[in-house]
């Protein structure tokens, strides 16, 4: 069973997050004006790093985990994306939540049960997700609601020792249609 107890903190699952990760291997699926889908093979980097326990109200206890995320073209070593966020986990209710703010003027908080006896001995799989008119929320710019509305978002988090893999669905409303915007990547610790 993986150590989830980090400086008298519970982090659940998220005990094999912390620290340096990289991958070579991202796919990008993003929509074009004209309808059609663009591929774009990406690199990236992300920092996970202990934030600790976070009590709200006096009554929730939380192990929190802070991200920043870098991605870069792989054509050009040129960054497109840049997101920060945290990952948090309630042993109480047996919660994973997760938050993204991107430069876009758009933030959202996802969330899913997790059993804590599924963790094996140096893996988990984590699922989260945030839909129109569920618990969980997006906000957004008027712009973005206007012309790229976010509707939803879902990533399923994969960690097996050294090694990370991740696919997300960031649900669309743009350019007059839906569209599941997905990213796919492996990573591995540095």
């Amino acid at each position: 069973m993986i150590e989830t107890i980090i400086d008298d903190v519970d982090f659940g699952p998220l005990a094999l997050l912390p620290g340096t990760w990289r991958g070579e291997k991202g796919m990008d699926i993003a929509p074009e004006e004209d309808g059609s889908k663009k591929e774009n093979p990406f690199s990236e980097e992300i920092v996970f790093e202990i934030v600790g326990d976070v009590t709200n109200a006096g009554k929730q206890t939380l192990g929190v985990v802070r991200y920043h995320q870098k991605v870069y073209h792989k054509k050009d070593g040129q960054q497109f994306h840049d997101q920060l966020g945290y990952w948090v986990w309630d042993p109480a209710a047996g919660t994973v939540m997760f938050t993204l703010t991107i430069p876009r003027a758009v933030s959202l908080v996802a969330g899913g049960d997790f059993d804590i006896g599924s963790m094996d001995d140096d893996a988990v799989s984590i699922t989260v997700e945030s839909e129109e008119g569920g618990d969980w929320g997006v906000a957004q710019s008027p712009f973005m609601r206007d012309n790229a509305k976010t509707t939803g978002f879902k990533i399923n988090l994969e960690v097996d020792g050294d090694k990370m893999s991740y696919s997300q669905t960031t649900f669309l409303d743009i350019y007059g249609r839906k569209f599941d915007h997905t990213d796919n990547s492996t990573l591995v610790k540095v």
